[in-house]
């Protein structure tokens, strides 16, 4: 069967597990023995890691994270074992108290009067505070040698059992989350079972730094940020604009295939519409808001699946209409934090490449595989390899949807044979990590240095019907409920390419290249300069994008800032070139083992154009 995701961890999973929770314990017993006074939130265990959020008088340089490594050594050397007791909430936060720990104080206080210390179900939405269901009557505290902290466990039997591990930063970190609160320091550290895992996964890092998008975004000259337009508003230059647009095209050339019609909308609405939708209740606090001289209020659109509801809804629709597929590429905005945003990664002005299929429900599984075709041609183009996670709702929880459960167990149930159909039971079962209105495919894709990015979603949904009242007359003259299918292939240009130039290292394919090929000329002579501006020029008209550098560099140096530029083909022009038209072109490493041989210049250009119409990632020549 499918593994699901809540019950997929082994045993070595959770060794891991409770090792990094240790080392996190570990850590906070090093910084109190350097920081007596020091002040202690949460310490929980992260992907590939752990981190503790602590209150210092002095801030944690990075170079006092070396003093904290050694002085984990000495409690791992110690091999203290890991005792555990539990407290009654009262007598614990006497203890805490005693101690000074405020931090602890307060998670003990919000578990004693709601049964809970999550802020978000402390204070959700309507700012209401909830109790739990469940009473809480003690809590278990964890000792390793001189420290003893608040704590839920697990951890291993002492701390001589840890692994390897290394502290890697500090940074700022509002308590709780919450921008009204202390702000403390976040002490990141990174572990694993052995030694040669943790130097894998730091090689990993250093490759990922080199291939970060951000600096390779200003090196390649593709998207820059404003302090006066803002944070998380990427501005787009022409070769970045190049990338956006060759994207996009390559999406909407495969749905022009299944059929969909290109539509517009604006990137306002009044709010009532999101009222209707339900996004409203649901992410009010994250969106734009405006309020017009009459008193309306609109908001900054986050999404447009309720827009195109309303294309759809703006006539009758008959059967035999169906299925209707509506796609856009267009801006939506999100009130994202300050500390949240990074890079091209969570950015405020996110471009969706949209669509939404309204259709019959026994049209789902054929409209979900075309929609997942697309998904698999995209990707393949990359070499980005797929996998499927079945994104559910939690039935435990469902008061965090909309809809009846009946109808949810229903919907997955379609998705998951949808799933099984085409892959067998290679495939994950995410529970709880569907959308509030309906369960989803969730394409996962390995990059070229193993991390995992989510990517393409395709959601059903059959809540906004429902709530919009989006109908079909059938063969029998009456009204009949449909269902809307949610795809975005790319989820968002801004954070695909993100992942696309790291995975890429911003050596783009031909097809995808800004610029595809560039020539230079050995000097700067008239006779040179107007051979290759005409061999520019007739590339131009095959539709490529060559750029011409006549400059008076030495041509070693016009190599050099091709290559620095990641230019697939770089072509030199001398007076053998003039005299022969043939041209030898230098190809980038990553595209040809070949040795590149004379040919003609004619030959060359047509080749590059056909290369780049196929959209493969190598070379030809």
């Amino acid at each position: 069967m499918a593994q699901k995701s809540k019950q997929a961890h082994t045993v070595d999973t959770d060794q891991l597990y409770a090792m990094r929770h240790s080392l996190a314990h570990i850590m906070a017993t090093a910084i109190q023995k350097l920081h007596p006074d020091a002040k202690f939130g949460v310490g929980p265990v992260v992907d590939n890691g752990f981190y503790y959020d602590v209150d210092v008088a002095q801030p944690i340089t990075e170079e006092e994270l070396k003093a904290i490594e050694k002085k984990m050594a000495e409690v791992i050397k110690a091999n203290y074992p890991f005792e555990r007791r539990e407290l009654g909430l009262d007598e614990a936060i006497a203890k805490v108290t005693a101690e000074k720990q405020d931090y602890k104080i307060e998670l003990l206080n919000d578990l004693k009067v709601h049964g809970t210390t999550s802020a978000k179900d402390i204070a959700g939405d309507t700012l209401e505070v909830t109790r739990n269901d469940v009473d809480v009557t003690t809590v278990s505290f964890y000792k390793d040698g001189p420290f003893e902290d608040l704590c839920r466990g697990p951890h291993l039997e002492s701390t001589g059992k840890v692994g390897a591990f290394k502290l890697m930063r500090v940074s700022g970190a509002y308590w709780r989350g919450d921008q009204s609160k202390a702000q403390m320091q976040r002490v990141y550290g990174v572990a694993f079972a052995t030694r040669d895992e943790l130097k894998a996964h730091l090689t990993m890092l250093e490759e990922a730094e080199r291939r970060d998008h951000r600096k390779l975004g200003q090196e390649l000259d593709l998207f820059v940020f404003s302090d006066l337009v803002g944070q998380g508003l990427p501005l787009w230059t022409p070769r970045g604009t190049i990338l956006r647009r060759q994207l996009d095209n390559f999406v909407q050339e495969m749905r022009d295939e299944y059929g969909f019609q290109e539509v517009a909308i604006p990137h306002i609405t009044k709010k009532e519409l999101y009222e209707k939708s339900g996004h409203w209740g649901k992410f009010k606090d994250d969106l734009f808001r405006i309020n017009t001289r009459e008193g309306h209020e609109f908001a900054m659109k986050p999404m447009n699946c309720p827009h195109h509801t309303q294309i759809y809804a703006s006539r009758p629709r008959s059967y035999r209409d169906l299925p209707i597929r509506y796609r856009e590429t267009t801006m939506v905005y999100r009130d994202e934090q300050s500390g949240e945003l990074g890079g091209l990664s969570r950015v405020r002005s996110i471009t969706q490449d949209d669509a939404h299929v309204f259709c019959r429900q026994q049209q789902i599984q054929v409209e979900v595989l075309k929609l997942w075709d697309i998904v698999e041609r995209f990707y393949g183009a990359f070499d980005l390899k797929l996998r499927l996670r079945v994104s559910t709702h939690d039935p435990e929880k469902m008061e965090a949807y909309t809809g009846s459960a009946a109808a949810w167990e229903s919907s997955v149930a379609q998705l998951e044979a949808i799933a099984q159909g085409k892959l067998g039971d290679d495939y994950e079962i995410g529970v709880g990590e569907a959308a509030f209105y309906g369960p989803k495919l969730d394409f996962m894709a390995k990059d070229a240095i193993a991390r995992e990015h989510q990517v393409a979603t395709i959601q059903l949904d059959f809540n906004q019907p429902e709530g919009f009242d989006l109908t079909c007359t059938n063969e029998q003259g009456e009204g009949e409920r449909i269902v809307m299918i949610h795809c975005a292939i790319m989820g968002s240009i801004e954070r695909f390419l993100s992942v696309l130039i790291e995975h890429t290292a911003g050596r783009f394919p031909v097809w995808l290249a800004p610029e595809q090929i560039r020539v230079t000329t050995v000097n700067d002579t008239d006779e040179l300069s107007d051979f290759a501006g005409e061999v520019v020029a007739d590339m131009k008209l095959l539709g490529l994008r060559a750029h011409l550098d006549n400059s008076s560099d030495s041509v070693g140096k016009k190599i050099r800032s091709a290559e620095l530029a990641k230019v697939p083909y770089t072509i030199v022009i001398g007076e053998k070139e003039v005299r022969t038209r043939e041209v030898t072109p230098r190809i980038r490493k990553d595209l040809s083992v070949k040795e590149p041989v004379a040919m003609d210049v004619d030959l060359f250009s047509k080749s590059v154009a056909n290369e780049a119409k196929s959209r493969t990632m190598r070379s030809s020549l």
